[in-house]
């Protein structure tokens, strides 16, 4: 379809979606504790964006996915699906939310931890965070997309993990998905000219073990090969006349 520049105009549209997509995980923090089922989880995340928000959840019956939030728990890379799995002490998890509103996509996610994480585990969920701003710190007008992938994968190698290649972020707007896709590995130098008015996500999916990754039988559910630990962390930002805006980041938060 090609890359759907943005007017100033279609980015503060957007920054009301971001802002209700963060501040559906800053509202979700409380809730995942040990015991509570992923399920529960996506169902008061349902009702916060329906009904207070009065927004919609972009996941639910998006090409089938079953259910209105993403949720992946420790070797599961991205996509999980909500049922009624409990959490249980030291697991992590990403949330992953997508809220429309006004036609609008907002796109963010977290990961959380459970009780008391290993140290590997929460040196991963605070890597995966940086990895992703070293590839937002790129953004600029006149850069190109591998020197985002190339950022990023130098810093997640350089702490000794490994990049999923499989899943990318991706352009944005009235449509969930759009050109161009942002992959988090790459050479410098390669891949689409920044220029302002793109809105995309930056989304670096990082493993503890290898790369390499298979998808469940449910046809979402992706998780490492070898069940080695998974974190991703994601915003979605706009390419400015100077560098970048994160429109998912609420005011006063950090990345």
């Amino acid at each position: 379809m090609g890359i759907v520049l943005k007017t100033p105009e279609d980015i503060e549209a957007m920054r009301v979606a971001g802002h209700l997509a963060g501040e559906v995980l800053k509202m979700i923090r409380e809730h995942v504790q040990v015991g509570v089922t992923t399920g529960e989880l996506d169902d008061i995340c349902h009702r916060f964006i329906t009904e207070q928000q009065q927004a919609i959840p972009a996941p639910l019956n998006y090409r089938g996915f079953p259910k209105s939030i993403c949720t992946s728990i420790n070797e599961v890379v991205c996509h999980g699906i909500p049922g009624a799995k409990k959490l249980k002490d030291g697991d992590i998890v990403n949330i992953d939310v997508t809220v429309i509103k006004n036609g609008w996509h907002g796109d963010t996610s977290k990961m959380f931890m459970v009780g008391e994480p290993s140290v590997r585990a929460k040196n991963l969920c605070e890597d995966v965070r940086m990895a992703m701003i070293t590839g937002i710190e790129m953004v600029k007008p006149g850069i190109r997309l591998g020197d985002i992938g190339y950022a990023i994968q130098k810093f997640s190698e350089s702490r000794g993990y490994s990049v999923v290649r499989e899943y990318c972020g991706h352009g944005i707007g009235k449509v969930f998905h759009e050109d161009p896709q942002v992959l988090h590995y790459g050479r410098p130098g390669v891949g689409e000219l920044l220029v302002p008015g793109m809105v995309f996500t930056i989304e670096p999916m990082i493993n503890v073990g290898k790369r390499e990754t298979r998808l469940l039988g449910d046809g979402w559910t992706v998780k490492t090969k070898d069940r080695s630990l998974s974190a991703q962390t994601e915003h979605t930002l706009a390419v400015t006349e100077d560098g970048f805006d994160v429109l998912t980041q609420l005011p006063g938060d950090e990345l």
